[in-house]
């Protein structure tokens, strides 16, 4: 990892993952690589033990934390009951150092949702209460394991849990999960939001309405 660095590549990840004094990845540091390049090194140490994973996990840098996720997320795609067990609750420990979008949108769906298709789906309202921006993100990401599955009633209540949510990562999450279901069941999405859409955050309808035609696009921003 530290071979392929590309300190000016890191700069731009500096600002683009708002790394300043008050942003959201406030401290976080690049190696600058890109995404290709850290599925290569993946793929090459695809069967690292948990408590490797767990030291990249707590690596300072991004990159690192990325390819510890990507790796987890490959093993419990591939393993049985036990390994995908085992990953959930590694994955669920160490939700401090899962501290970016892309961190959580990469691996939230696979190691937290999927582990929940065929379970108690409880978990997800205790990471929607989190004060941690992160996990309420999990929360949310989580669900589209089960929009995948055309399971939609875990996707709306925390959609609905998290409309006062104040922070904009959250209102995109929340926002993208519901255009999901809207790309599966169009009915689904448009009674969630003929009754939710005058208290959701600006951000959070628009993403949800993507698809729409331009005057329900219209109708419902006008609410």
């Amino acid at each position: 990892m530290t071979a392929l660095a590309d300190p000016q590549r890191a700069e731009h990840h500096l600002r683009f993952f708002k790394t300043g004094p008050g942003e959201y990845g406030h401290g976080d540091r690049f190696l600058g690589l890109t995404v290709p390049q850290i599925r290569t090194v993946a793929r090459q140490h695809r069967a690292l033990p948990l408590p490797e994973l767990s030291r990249l996990l707590d690596s300072e840098w991004h990159e690192e934390r990325l390819l510890a996720l990507m790796i987890a997320v490959h093993q419990f795609r591939r393993g049985d009951t036990a390994t995908r067990k085992a990953i959930h609750h590694f994955y669920l420990k160490k939700t401090d150092r899962i501290n970016n979008w892309d961190l959580v949108d990469l691996s939230a769906r696979d190691i937290v949702g999927g582990y929940l298709l065929d379970r108690s789906r409880s978990p997800l309202a205790r990471l929607a209460r989190s004060r941690s921006v992160w996990e309420r993100r999990i929360a949310i990401i989580a669900t589209y394991a089960f929009i995948q599955r055309g399971e939609f009633d875990d996707t709306l209540r925390i959609a609905e849990a998290l409309l006062g949510d104040g922070h904009d990562l959250i209102h995109k999450a929340v926002g993208w999960m519901l255009r999901e279901v809207g790309k599966r069941d169009v009915a689904v999405l448009r009674a969630f939001l003929d009754e939710h859409a005058p208290q959701m955050p600006r951000t959070a309808l628009r993403y949800a309405i993507e698809r729409f035609p331009a005057s329900l696009r219209r109708r419902y921003l006008r609410r």
